[in-house]
């Protein structure tokens, strides 16, 4: 920032600690070059220097340095061995190592993450202690902690905690290098300027430096008190969350028109800031995000990430063709051929499709085996620099390497996993953790752990009106306006809880933030934001599932004190004619239809509009990869099984009920197999099955009591009806002998089974609607038989089969060819084929989308 808003307030603040910390100075006899002033964040750098120039234009100035900047200059820290680096990527290597030495190696992937985190936790405790007294420390530290009884319920917990304190206590940090006796003596004087939470380093180098040393206040807590210094104060209820990130970004581009520059806008909830940017960004209004993003949500990550779980044994199709779709060097042509004929084969499993004869799709075969190439090139088991060679041939090879060096995110995620050139040396350095062999699921889940704990933040050049920040940030910083959306109970909480499962005792004693500390940190930050000259106090009423929410305690607590009225939505009010759409009556004569199957002209008869956009346009949805077994495959699957056991019976006949049991269960495990279906999401269907069977067989049974016998299964025929060609598969055909055969006479007559697994009730009425239900009729259509009978057989899941015939089946055939004749020569002439939108056929309809049901004008 270069451009300092015109906030007394600020200004003053600066004024009266810079001017405490020069009397300082004057009282240790110090020269301004050998002053240190310590920062609470390195935002705060620039400004200190800032102010400190306006104030003493002439002269020598101070240092202003945040604790972890200063010890950098003094001495590069280089971690040893096992040493906690503060490095997630080292870390959580180190943290497996320790587990495994622990002989834990078996719940070393549950207990990584959490060890490495409360080594992190513990990381600053320890640092404050001098190095010369942390053994003492130590020893009083390990007397807080529980023992980690072989049965007690919190074993591993108790285990994780002592782990992770000796792996603090044993390492070096980089701080350390503040207390060397050097380094006293090349300072005069130590100014801290505290932030809002309590800092035990800081606390600990003002008792180390004695007389030398100062802890001066950037906020007063009795001048922060809600009747002192507070600015215009506006409160904002949205209904949700998108009406609060409107609401938001209107509050922003108000304040810009009104010259309040720059704002501040908090980042309390990282989803609801990035709304807000987006709206920002449509408006055209330049944006600095100093707090950044989690580097594991930017598209390169997910695209590097993409390529690792595409790699693994048990990968999807639908990973793999994910992948596949970020590849530049995949042709996007033959990909669409390829992604359609996984779709077509219902082919979720990748591993399915690598063993796959591609002879009927014969382009798409070397795309295959390319693929399998570059997945194979990541199957064994290799160490970390290995993996990281690896994966960088694969990232090169595919043409993902360039794009991801390119982009500034992607240059972010190849840094972070050490990806770039030269970076493969800081790996000899990490000792044993390194070097161990990792599978690729280990490989995968690390560089996880190190996207999900790394940030990106944007690089900007120049000066932006808007700023991104955390509240705390909020600090000593001369803004015109705030701006604070995300203030509801879940997202600001007055008393926050503070990281990690320490007790009471064990945060006192060690420093650890504890709840009341955490309390007081957000209650003061929260009221330093509010002496901000214009906030903007924003908060959703109801959450995205429906829960309703309050605001935050510490707004229902600035309602009370009755001096914050509610703000105006300024948001520009826009008057929208309405624009309904007229019913699509499309004409269909110029895509004349040859071929009719049963289910064609069930979509004409049902919505004319349906059969236009389906068959006439041949309009289809995308099938579901990896989509879940339901009804409907189960159906398909009896299909198939009765087919397979109907055909075995007529080629060896047997009678025995045990024999035909064998059989049909024979045919279940040989179809299961045949579709590539497991176990476990087959279950629900599997467990209901021997009813499923045992009922079929008693209807089989009675049946074949009648004179009829299976004749042919998935029969495919085609009939001609003028310019058209009836096509149709019949699920089942039997021959019933006259002798038995009800309302039969003269030769045995034909039947025509069609098998049905929905509700009995459903199929009941599918045959009292007569003419309406036109299946069984077309079937009928399909064979020129005199005799010609058809039925429904309802196969029940509770074990109950029953068969319903369609008596009238040819005289609803000759009423259904008539129809079709009828209908068709309807939309040769031109007839309109409207959407009709009537009936439970538009809550499942493919077309729902092109007729735009909803917006019609009715």
């Amino acid at each position: 920032m270069t451009v300092i808003a015109k906030t007394d307030q600020c200004t003053l603040l600066w004024r009266r600690v810079l001017a405490q910390v020069a009397h300082h100075i004057v009282q240790c006899a110090a020269h301004p070059a050998r002053t240190v002033v310590l920062v609470p964040y390195a935002q705060l750098m620039p400004w200190a220097q800032r102010y400190w120039g306006m104030a003493h234009p002439d002269g020598f100035a101070p240092r202003f340095e945040t604790t972890r900047n200063w010890a950098r200059q003094l001495a590069a820290f280089v971690p040893q061995g096992d040493d906690l680096a503060g490095d997630v990527a080292r870390d959580t290597l180190t943290a497996r190592l320790l587990l495994d030495k622990a002989g834990l190696s078996a719940q070393r992937d549950v207990l990584a993450t959490p060890l490495q985190e409360a080594a992190a936790q513990l990381a600053p405790a320890v640092a404050a202690v001098p190095p010369s007294q942390r053994e003492a420390w130590g020893e009083q530290a390990r007397a807080l902690l529980p023992p980690a009884d072989e049965g007690s319920a919190l074993r591993f917990e108790a285990v994780v905690a002592r782990i992770a304190l000796e792996w603090v206590l044993a390492s070096r940090h980089a701080t350390d290098v503040l207390f060397e006796p050097g380094v006293a003596r090349s300072v005069d004087a130590l100014v801290l300027l505290p932030g809002f939470q309590p800092d035990a380093l800081a606390q600990t180098l003002q008792a180390h430096w004695g007389d030398k040393a100062a802890s001066l206040s950037l906020w007063n807590p009795s001048a922060d008190s809600p009747a002192v210094g507070r600015g215009h104060v506006a409160l904002h209820a949205a209904q949700d969350a998108e009406d609060e990130a409107q609401r938001a970004a209107a509050c922003v581009l108000a304040h810009l028109a009104a010259g309040r520059i720059p704002v501040a806008l908090a980042a309390n909830d990282r989803a609801l800031t990035r709304r807000i940017g987006a709206h920002l960004a449509s408006a055209g209004v330049s944006v600095r995000d100093e707090n950044g993003w989690t580097l594991s949500t930017t598209r390169a990550a997910a695209r590097l990430m993409a390529a690792l779980t595409a790699c693994a044994w048990d990968a999807t199709s639908d990973a793999v063709l994910d992948w596949l779709k970020h590849v530049p060097s995949v042709d996007t042509t033959l990909l669409a051929r390829l992604e359609r004929a996984l779709r077509k084969a219902a082919m979720a499993s990748w591993g399915h499709a690598a063993q796959h004869d591609w002879a009927s799709v014969p382009e798409v075969a070397p795309a295959v085996a390319q693929v399998q190439t570059w997945r194979d090139s990541l199957r064994a088991a290799r160490t970390l620099p290995e993996w990281l060679q690896a994966l960088r041939a694969l990232l090169v090879d595919t043409g993902q390497w360039t794009v991801l060096e390119e982009d500034a995110a992607g240059a972010r995620v190849l840094s972070a996993l050490r990806l770039q050139d030269g970076q493969e040396a800081e790996l000899d350095g990490w000792g044993e953790g390194a070097g161990r062999r990792m599978t690729l699921a280990e490989f995968t889940r690390w560089a996880n752990e190190v996207l999900e704990a790394a940030r990106y933040v944007p690089m900007h050049t120049g000066d932006a009106p808007v700023v991104v920040l955390p509240m705390p940030q909020l600090l000593a910083r001369p803004f015109a306006a705030l701006v604070l959306p995300g203030c509801d109970e879940k997202r600001l909480q007055a008393a926050p809880e503070p990281p990690g499962e320490w007790t009471q005792a064990q945060r006192e004693a060690w420093g650890l933030p504890t709840r009341a500390s955490t309390e007081m940190a957000q209650r003061a930050a929260w009221q330093h934001a509010l002496q901000t000259p214009a906030v903007d106090v924003l908060w959703r009423t109801g959450d995205e599932g429906g829960e309703p929410l309050l605001a935050s305690p510490l707004v229902l607590a600035l309602q009370l004190d009755g001096q914050a009225p509610f703000g105006v939505d300024s948001r520009t009010q826009r008057t929208v004619d309405a624009a309904p759409t007229e019913r699509p009556q499309p004409q269909g004569h110029r895509l004349p239809v040859l071929r009719l199957s049963s289910t064609a002209y069930s979509d004409l008869r049902h919505c004319p509009y349906r059969f236009f956009a389906l068959r006439q346009l041949g309009l289809q949805e995308s099938d579901e990869l990896a989509a879940d077994v339901d009804k409907r495959d189960f159906g398909n699957w009896l299909h198939a099984v009765l087919q397979h056991f109907h055909e075995a019976l007529l080629a060896d006949p047997v009678q025995s009920p045990a024999e035909r049991v064998a059989r049909m269960d024979a045919a279940s495990l040989a179809v299961t197999r045949q579709q590539g279906l497991g176990a476990g999401d087959f279950l629900p269907f599997a467990a209901g099955w021997p009813q499923v069977r045992d009922g079929y067989l008693r209807w089989l049974a009675q049946h074949e009591q009648t004179g009829a016998h299976f004749r042919q299964a998935e029969l495919r025929t085609t009939q001609p009806l003028g310019s058209l060609e009836l096509i149709g598969t019949l699920d089942r055909v039997d021959v019933v002998d006259a002798v038995n055969a009800v309302a039969a006479q003269g030769d045995a007559s034909t039947l025509v089974i069609d098998y049905k697994t929905e509700n009995d009730t459903v199929t009941r009425k599918r045959i009292q609607s007569g003419a309406e239900d036109t299946q069984l009729a077309f079937y009928a259509a399909l064979l020129s038989h005199d005799t010609l009978r058809a039925a429904y057989v309802n196969v029940g899941e509770r074990g109950e089969t029953q068969m319903h015939e369609q008596e009238e089946v040819v005289h609803l055939r000759d009423l259904l060819v008539e129809g079709i004749q009828h209908d068709f020569e309807r939309i040769a002439a031109g007839d309109p084929l409207p959407a009709l939108g009537e009936g439970m056929v538009c809550e499942y309809c493919a077309a729902r989308g092109l007729c735009r049901k909803d917006f019609w004008n009715e």
